[in-house]
């Protein structure tokens, strides 16, 4: 009797129902997530084969065009805003109003994409599980997926509750100035929401999604230094110094040494010097001219800097001055720091959005997600609203490659996004908000 017991005991286990602690409407949404593909497929192919490099204005237009649509058939109201005063094509804007009361949920994305039409790269090219193409991941393979769950949504009937804002920026990849300006809409929209979730690329590590609750900052800066020019025969001499180029790499490897900590890293991505030296107005190139036996009177460097709090960039921004005012003899330098992103702290509300999300993983049959290492990836939109509200990052498909012609993004990952995001904000949608 109990071998007949027992040996029943596999068969109870195969007929237990998939996804058991989900709701009715929740299964919905499961079903629509897997049978969308082809068609989410075939929209990112339509926007990746669309140019829409940040400063390409007309070509972010086009891809505004495509998108707009596919929100206002769910139901947002959309709107565009212009950006000509910082020299941006401007953002796309689009809300949902739902029950009153519940959670208002922010959804970020950008239209932009680093490949501006000079690029070789341009096309887009399937490969499998893959496709390859400028942007497939950053940001267009995330707006899919933002606009895939909002459908999984209104196919089980819960998104006409949901009170949502999206917020397209035309210019992720490279801020409208002043910052005041280009993301004074993103920031009013933050204001006015509870929960904040950003659409760029998952991240994948040994084959482990991880969320992502924190990223750094992203800021840069400028050095100049300058000493007395001279015949190369009197450097180091009382009468004549240094010269410039000395001075700047002291200022460089002092930083090298003296500047590392935990979450921080900075980097000299640019350097020049010479008897002529002139950085241009788009900052990208320095050109200088010079020759061996000439000591170099100027000399200039670019660098970047990544930090996880306001604190800590606060910090490292009084080394740094410190570090350049100490001056090699007969020499003189400045740093100029450039507004950038701020960072994205690693909150409790933005930890208990991850342990709401992992819940849904263990009803997905999903491995628990870990909270990512800022340090794995680098800044974004949902940093300049992370101050305001609670929010989670990486809720975009995962990729390789990305911001270089090698950018694939990894179609078999868009279903869990979809379906992680659609029962996320299907689940916020029916809850008051929790601060």
């Amino acid at each position: 009797m109990k071998r007949r017991i027992l040996a029943a005991l596999p068969l109870i286990l195969v007929t237990t129902p998939a996804f058991a602690k989900l709701s009715p409407r929740e299964h919905t949404i499961v079903k629509a997530a897997d049978a969308g593909l082809a068609q989410d497929t075939a929209l990112l192919e339509r926007l990746v084969a669309q140019n829409s490099g940040t400063r390409n204005v007309e070509g972010v237009k086009k891809v505004r065009d495509m998108v707009a649509p596919q929100l206002a058939a769910l139901g947002f109201a959309t709107k565009w805003v212009p950006m000509d005063a910082v020299k941006r094509a401007g953002h796309l804007i689009a809300t949902h109003k739902g029950k009153p009361g519940t959670t208002r949920m922010l959804l970020i994305g950008h239209l932009d994409t680093v490949f501006e039409p000079g690029s070789p790269f341009q096309s887009a090219t399937r490969e499998g599980e893959k496709l390859h193409g400028p942007g497939a991941a950053d940001d267009k393979g995330g707006m899919v997926v933002m606009l895939a769950a909002l459908n999984a949504m209104k196919a089980a009937g819960t998104l006409k509750d949901a009170n949502i804002t999206v917020v397209l920026t035309g210019d992720e990849e490279a801020a409208g100035e002043p910052i005041s300006i280009s993301r004074a809409d993103l920031v009013s929209a933050a204001k006015h929401a509870d929960v904040a979730l950003d659409f760029e690329g998952l991240v994948v590590l040994d084959g482990q999604d991880y969320g992502s609750i924190a990223r750094r900052s992203s800021g840069s800066y400028t050095i100049t230094a300058t000493g007395k020019s001279g015949h190369s025969s009197g450097i180091f001499s009382d009468d004549t110094g240094y010269g410039a180029v000395y001075e700047l790499a002291r200022i460089i490897d002092s930083f090298r040494k003296e500047l590392p900590e935990p979450n921080l890293t900075f980097n000299i991505g640019l350097v020049a010097g010479g008897a002529t030296t002139k950085l241009s107005d788009d900052e990208a190139t320095i050109t200088a001219t010079g020759k061996t036996n000439i000591i170099p009177p100027v000399a200039i460097a670019k660098g970047d800097f990544r930090a996880l709090t306001p604190d800590q960039i606060e910090r490292v921004k009084a080394k740094m001055q410190e570090i350049v005012a100490r001056h090699l003899p007969l020499t003189d330098a400045k740093i100029v720091f450039k507004e950038g992103y701020p960072p994205m702290m690693p909150t409790a509300g933005n930890r208990a959005l991850l342990d709401r999300l992992n819940a849904i993983n263990a009803d997905l049959d999903l491995p628990k997600m870990p909270a990512l290492d800022p340090l794995k990836r680098g800044a974004g939109d949902i940093s300049f609203v992370a101050q305001y509200v609670d929010g989670l990052a990486g809720m975009g498909p995962s990729s390789t490659g990305d911001h270089t012609p090698e950018e694939r993004v990894d179609l078999s990952s868009f279903p869990r996004q979809i379906k992680r995001a659609a029962l996320l904000m299907t689940r916020l949608s029916r809850e008051k908000p929790r601060r």
